[in-house]
């Protein structure tokens, strides 16, 4: 016979149950609690405490203005239509279900490479040759060939040039963006080929 069990939350006051669950310096623990009971699993996201943990762990999130999570296609979710306690409630959720992916992702986190594949470059001054494909590669010299990505080039520096890249999740903590100029030690002088930076 299974007997009856009061939830350790409802003899405490909310402060000292916050206090408590504070305590908890490991994201996958919070996650954890959320699985004990509906009660413990409200408590959590509507006090945002995944989110408060990450940006305990992760001070640098918090110049992260807001977050946008994005369907199984990569889409924004739409907004839903509701009261404004459900709309609350939905914005607690997503922010939560964030927060606790993220500080997983930053936690479990190893050097690796972000990009999936190219998307395209503004502009390619000698396609296929020097096309955006070669930023991917760390190596400058490939079978008898260089390895580069050259624009069309501007004689005004202030027009941008841009990569487009697709990455391989949906969530990806960019830590380091490694651009290296190229020398083309087949030029007279070996000049460098370089964006202002």
């Amino acid at each position: 016979m299974m007997e009856y069990c009061k939830d350790v939350l409802s003899c405490l006051d909310s402060d000292t149950s916050l206090k408590i669950f504070m305590c908890l310096d490991d994201l996958a623990d919070l996650v954890r609690v959320t699985c004990v009971s509906r009660s413990w699993r409200h408590f959590v996201i509507a006090n945002g405490l995944c989110k408060q943990l990450c940006l305990r762990m992760f001070p640098q999130l918090s110049r992260v203005a807001f977050v946008v999570e994005l369907n199984q296609n990569g889409a924004k979710e739409h907004a839903e239509v509701g009261s404004s306690y459900s709309m609350e409630w939905l914005s607690l959720l997503r922010e939560h279900r964030v927060y606790a992916y993220l500080g997983r992702a930053l936690m479990s986190s190893v050097a690796m490479n972000c990009i999936a594949k190219t998307v395209g470059a503004s502009s390619t001054d000698n396609f296929p040759q020097e096309s955006i494909d070669n930023t991917l590669e760390p190596r400058d010299y490939i079978n008898g060939r260089y390895c580069y990505w050259s624009s069309d080039g501007q004689s005004n520096p202030n027009v941008p040039e841009t990569l487009t890249y697709e990455l391989v999740s949906q969530i990806c903590v960019i830590t380091e963006i490694n651009i290296q100029p190229f020398q083309a030690d087949f030029q007279r002088g070996s000049p460098i080929y370089s964006a202002n930076l």
